[in-house]
């Protein structure tokens, strides 16, 4: 049974889609919560397995309750709701350890499937949503030039990988677009976030893009 906290300050989508995901089998909503503190709160409370985190909340917004929340609960899996107009928070929950995001008006079935692939230790990567954010902020952001020594431990096909992975590519579609049994893909991913001591794949993509790896530019 994987166990999910609702957050987001406005009680009819909060409500929503508690009763949407309690009605899913092998999911159990343990809790709600307004605003960052009351997540915060929750999770210490109910340990939830996956966080269902707005962004733009009173008191805490969901950025400093995500970096609360992953500092104190390494296990703990936060899928970010977001709009398009609030992508700058949207980078920095990345960057805060979240595993994924999706647009607050994604149909039922793919917020469904956002909670199980999330808690399945996944991160969500929807290219639809991938390229058009992470892009985004990318070419904002001052490549961190300095610290790309670390990704001198890849090999070339992992080097590959990486910057498929950071296009919003899936393990199949990377698979086919490098000829590749998909369960190598696999293995190659798994070793390029040991290598990169990172924690999924959503802050490889991240990492990509720090490192100009990837430029926004490629992905438009």
């Amino acid at each position: 049974m994987t166990r999910v906290l609702v957050v987001d300050d406005q009680a009819m989508v909060r409500e929503g889609f508690g009763a949407l995901l309690a009605a899913q089998e092998g999911l159990e909503v343990v809790g709600h919560a307004a605003d960052g503190e009351e997540a915060v709160a929750a999770v210490d409370r109910h340990a939830p397995d996956v966080v269902l985190m707005d962004v733009r909340m009173p008191r805490l917004d969901g950025l400093a309750a995500t970096r609360r929340i992953l500092a104190r609960h390494d296990t703990v899996r936060v899928l970010v709701l977001t709009t398009f107009d609030v992508d700058e928070y949207v980078y920095e929950a990345l960057r805060a350890g979240a595993s994924g995001f999706l647009l607050k008006d994604a149909p039922a079935e793919e917020l469904v499937r956002a909670v199980r692939v999330v808690a399945g230790g996944d991160a969500l990567l929807a290219p639809s949503i991938t390229r058009r954010l992470v892009a985004e902020f990318a070419s904002r952001a001052v490549p961190a030039r300095a610290t790309s020594t670390r990704l001198d431990a890849l090999t070339a096909r992992e080097r590959e990988v990486l910057v498929l992975v950071a296009r919003g590519l899936s393990n199949g579609e990377i698979a086919g677009h490098l000829v590749l049994a998909e369960q190598t893909v696999k293995t190659h991913v798994g070793r390029i976030l040991t290598k990169l001591d990172l924690r999924d794949r959503v802050q490889a993509v991240v990492l990509a893009y720090e490192t100009g790896v990837v430029t926004a530019r490629l992905d438009r």
